[in-house]
């Protein structure tokens, strides 16, 4: 359990926190402001969006009694012997995420790449053994567009606030954001110029380092003679260099058959 003090200290997924009734503990972490209050009979959450211009690093966490201002909407939820333990888990977003290389790419007949891209990703805040989810809310204001050949053939997606990158050294490493590495495999027999790509995160699970860093496995797209086929395989487990990991959330849909789909991806590079 967390001490109880009012030092600021990094956060930590799947954490069990400990308040007592009274007790505010707030969170700053990617774009949020968050506040998880524990009374006699209630809690209560607050949440607030901050400025987008930079792209913050870490992950800090305080338990007090301080309130942040009146002005912040706050949501209730009646207690039910939870105990005063809070833990707050990662998920991937609910739809497809729109995925842009760093500047479009050629990929040659025959060629493939591997981009690395880093999503962000929403909060699930729960309380009690078991556990009880209160609340789900995204570490980054998410914004829409619509990937598809026209306005009725295509599908709503998120729009990612990063880039693919080649190198994996070029990709930032934030306690809110996820790395997925992405093969993308060209069998057809001309070019093919990848200027962005739907990434099917709710498909996604996600695994945490020894450095707490945040991986999901790969997924690998290979695009046939047919444009409009493609097959989308997501492996077994992270690669190598995401080094030892373990599972803590599990994908939010799962495969019917296997983990190979093979459906019209008319859409899937815009």
């Amino acid at each position: 359990m967390t001490e109880q003090t009012e030092s600021q200290r990094d956060g930590v997924w799947a954490h069990p926190y400990q308040l007592a009734s009274g007790q505010t503990q707030k969170h700053q972490l990617g774009h949020t402001r968050l506040w998880v209050t524990l009374l006699d009979l209630e809690w209560q959450v607050r949440v607030q969006s901050t400025a987008l211009g930079v792209d913050p690093e870490d992950w800090f966490e305080t338990i007090g009694h301080t309130l942040p201002s009146t002005d912040l909407a706050v949501q209730r939820f009646v207690r039910s012997k939870d105990n005063g333990i809070v833990r707050f888990y990662p998920a991937m977003a609910g739809l497809p995420t729109v995925i842009r290389p760093f500047q479009p790419l050629t990929i040659p007949a025959g060629a493939r790449c591997v981009l690395y891209v880093g999503t962000a990703l929403w909060m699930k805040v729960c309380v009690g053994d078991p556990e009880t989810e209160l609340a789900e809310l995204p570490l980054a204001p998410p914004s829409m567009t619509w990937l598809g050949r026209n306005t009725r053939e295509g599908e709503l997606c998120y729009a990612s606030s990063t880039f693919g990158r080649l190198a994996l050294e070029a990709v930032p490493k934030r306690p809110w954001r996820a790395v997925t590495p992405v093969t993308i495999i060209n069998e057809r027999e001309k070019p093919l110029l990848l200027e962005r790509f739907s990434l099917p995160t709710p498909l996604l699970s996600l695994h945490r380092n020894e450095r707490g860093q945040l991986w999901t496995p790969g997924v690998t797209v290979e695009c046939e003679t047919d444009m409009n086929s493609a097959s989308l395989h997501i492996e077994h487990s992270v690669i190598a260099e995401a080094g030892v990991c373990q599972l803590i959330a599990p994908a939010r849909e799962k495969l019917a058959r296997g983990r190979r789909l093979v459906r019209t991806f008319d859409h899937m590079f815009g």
